[in-house]
């Protein structure tokens, strides 16, 4: 797990940990009794009770059962369930193809009204354009993906756009001049792409705002990982091993508070026309 997935991931540990110690204790055990109980050496007891070593689920069985605490076993593997999804491999996530992995975001999408994305890599999601959004796919699936599912995957990401125009939803977009760029696609597919920001910037949705972050020296704040914010409760972090979703508070506040210091750098309006429309202009 890379170092800056560990602090939520393993706060979340603790906390079933911190768990798994009470429910020995409710027992009158102690970590030698249960290690005889279940037929384990101490060590392993004490490595999962401090959050060092995470417990599997028939780890969890036999610990409530060893402490007389069925009634606790569920919960205690909903738990692990969740700490186990905030962090999720490529390999793991797109196992079976990238049409699943897109299809897991829909309720996440379809609760949440304030929506605020930032990528240095490529164009979010939600604002491509069918080609752009095909070729990065495609790029994904040859990379590091066997199951060639990529044209579902497309419909499933493009049907998701839906909710730019549906409810009382906002959007706030930065980009890294960068972006504009980036050569997904050919000549044709980034014009387009650049076409659908243009009008974005242009206002074609009113509840839209599109910033870009321009290429300078002397920056405030040097890009970041790609990541979005959904609403105040969680941001989900694209990494080159993995996806993280951090929910703790703290840390959440930590990539709002960086979204409203790049969002003060980027530039809106007429001067993001303009970038918009010189990174078009380069491509004749």
């Amino acid at each position: 797990m890379p170092q800056s997935a560990s602090s939520s991931v393993q706060q979340a540990r603790q906390f079933l940990a911190d768990r798994l110690r009470e429910v020995v204790k409710d027992a009158g055990l102690d970590g030698k009794d249960l290690a005889a109980l279940c037929g384990w050496h101490p060590s392993k007891v004490s490595r999962i009770s401090t959050a060092k070593t995470q417990p599997s689920e028939d780890d969890i069985r036999a610990w409530c059962a060893a402490c007389g605490a069925q009634d606790q076993t569920e919960d205690l593997i909903a738990s692990l369930r969740a700490v186990e999804g905030m962090w999720v491999s490529w390999r793991r996530m797109e196992r079976t193809g990238l049409r699943r992995a897109q299809e897991s975001l829909r309720p996440l999408f379809e609760r949440t009204r304030w929506f605020r994305a930032y990528s240095s890599w490529l164009v979010p999601g939600l604002i491509q354009t069918y080609g752009y959004t095909e070729a990065v796919l495609r790029a994904v699936q040859r990379r590091r993906v066997p199951v060639d599912d990529v044209a579902d995957a497309v419909a499933v990401r493009m049907e998701r756009q839906r909710v730019l125009t549906e409810g009382q939803r906002l959007f706030a977009f930065l980009v890294e001049e960068s972006v504009l760029r980036n050569g997904y696609g050919d000549v044709d597919t980034q014009a387009e792409q650049l076409e659908r920001l243009l009008s974005l910037a242009e206002g074609e949705l009113p509840n839209v705002t599109l910033g870009v972050v321009p290429a300078q020296l002397g920056r405030a704040r040097m890009p970041v990982e790609g990541f979005w914010i959904y609403d105040k409760a969680q941001v989900s972090v694209e990494l080159v091993s993995g996806y993280l979703t951090i929910t703790q508070p703290s840390e959440v506040a930590a990539y709002a508070d960086t979204f409203a210091t790049l969002a003060d750098m980027a530039v809106h309006g007429d001067k993001a026309r303009a970038l918009l429309a010189r990174a078009r202009d380069s491509l004749v």
